[in-house]
């Protein structure tokens, strides 16, 4: 074609030059034969006439000796002007066609491209459809991606083309396959396993969102220290693990916790109290003037009984109060002085580890604190093992009342009293610890609660409530652990 444009340009040149000669006015020679003239017709006068190729033409001399002579070049003989209009068509054209041409090399490299891409979606796609493996909804879906991508640029280039084009059209076709076959790969899903993780993912999801209902952060409601307004225990938090206890990690039985004083409740005092490392010589004690000494270990001081048995001691109005080792008595021991002003028998308290806590040996006589002041918790042989509630006159350790229960009291791990209410334990497994017994001393109704505790380590040997901050204090297996206690509105 660039040849062919080439020829007709060379061929509208010359003939162009050629008019230019022939259109001279001026001759040297007069009756001189000139070609391709035209005069009119003689028979018809008419100038349209086919020219004749040669003419005799005649001219007259000037005064100079100059001969000069009219020549007629009809229209017909060469069209300037079209041929001009001719050559800058072609030159249009010749443009139009290099854009054209460039474009096409464009189509190709491309063409070329979708075409590798589809081999290898469609090797992918062979290799899904023979392997047994379970592909997830993500390969899935990364392939739908990429075929509607390809499927995209082919639509766009099929309508930049004019005219049908055979490869693209091949192109479009293999990718409505590989669309079709991939849906059927996805729908026919034998081992059901794109269905089965929907399913999980929309449990997750409800989880989720029950969790985040159920740990929306309300404030609860405020009771004064003291006072049982409240319904009753309703949780606790999560443990706050304070430390080791002074001793080390070989004394994992123990009691801790802080001194309820109703005259004076905005008072600090702490007791930490390991036992021996036979789990049952109580000899040691420490006192903390605040809960910030007891952190850095500066106690106030530390002090040594050697008559102490078992975990169940508790601390009430500056005075420590504990199990006398192998014995029924219960011994008031003053801190200030160190000293014991006072040791009672417990009747009927049956000892010598024949009922202790499951778990927790040497824990016959379990002292506890509440709002009301001093309890005991203990078993009889009466009462055949089961739980024993006896409110104490603290200054005296005389029986004020006693209330027995149908809890035996080896079945369960603990027992604090909250509000005249004794409230038991049990393990879940290593890590959590269930409140799922209660008694009210007040109607001496019982029944059954559950609230989960979480524990550092497998054992709590002690529980001790202290109403003036409304906290739970425990001895985990050596660690001191603090919960917080929410109430029931």
């Amino acid at each position: 074609m660039k040849h062919t444009q080439v020829a007709v340009l060379l061929f509208m040149q010359s003939m162009i030059a050629l008019a230019g000669t022939m259109a001279a006015t001026e001759t040297p020679h007069l009756n001189r034969t000139l070609p391709y003239l035209t005069q009119p017709s003689k028979t018809t006068g008419n100038l349209h006439t086919a020219p004749k190729l040669f003419a005799n033409v005649s001219g007259s001399v000037d005064d100079e000796g100059t001969c000069q002579c009219s020549v007629y070049l009809p229209d017909t003989t060469f069209p300037v002007q079209k041929a001009e209009q001719l050559e800058i068509i072609a030159a249009t054209l010749s443009e139009k066609f290099e854009t054209e041409l460039s474009q096409v090399r464009e189509y190709s490299k491309m063409l070329e491209l979708y075409q590798q891409q589809i081999l290898n979606l469609t090797i992918r796609v062979e290799h899904m459809e023979k392997s047994s493996v379970s592909y997830t909804e993500l390969d899935f879906q990364l392939l739908k991606v990429e075929i509607s991508d390809l499927k995209r640029l082919v639509t766009q280039l099929k309508s930049s083309l004019v005219g049908s084009n055979v490869i693209v059209e091949q192109i479009y076709l293999e990718i409505t396959n590989l669309t079709v076959l991939v849906n059927e790969l996805e729908s026919l899903d034998k081992t059901n396993i794109l269905a089965i993780r929907r399913q999980i993912v929309s449990l997750q999801n409800q989880l989720k969102e029950c969790e985040e209902g159920m740990n929306k952060t309300t404030v609860p409601p405020y009771f004064p220290p003291g006072s049982c307004i409240h319904r009753g225990l309703l949780n606790v938090s999560q443990p706050y693990i304070v430390k080791l206890n002074w001793r080390g990690f070989s004394y994992k039985y123990g009691s801790w916790g802080r001194d309820y004083s109703p005259s004076n409740t905005g008072k600090e005092v702490y007791w930490v109290a390991p036992l021996n490392t036979d789990g049952r010589y109580l000899e040691y004690y420490r006192i903390y003037s605040s809960f910030d000494n007891l952190l850095l270990f500066k106690p106030m001081y530390e002090s040594r009984i050697r008559y102490g048995e078992g975990s169940g001691a508790a601390l009430y109005n500056n005075y420590l109060y504990y199990h006398a080792y192998s014995s029924r008595h219960m011994v008031k021991h003053d801190l200030k002085t160190n000293t014991m002003v006072l040791r009672k028998e417990l009747p009927d308290a049956v000892t010598s580890n024949r009922f202790s806590y499951a778990g927790v040996s040497w824990q016959d006589i379990d002292f506890a604190v509440d709002e009301s002041g001093l309890w005991v918790i203990y078993s009889t042989e009466k009462s055949m093992g089961n739980i024993v509630i006896s409110k104490l006159n603290e200054t005296t350790l005389d029986v004020l009342n006693t209330w027995q229960t149908r809890q035996y009291k080896p079945s369960v791990s603990n027992a604090f009293m909250l509000c005249g209410v004794l409230y038991a334990t049990r393990p879940m497994n290593t890590r959590k610890e269930e409140i799922f017994y209660m008694y009210d001393t007040s109607t001496g109704q019982e029944g059954s609660i559950s609230v989960i505790m979480d524990k550092k380590l497998d054992t709590i040997q002690s529980i001790d409530y202290n109403p003036t901050d409304q906290r739970l204090y425990v001895y985990n297996d050596g660690y001191l652990l603090r919960y917080d206690v929410t109430f029931q509105p």
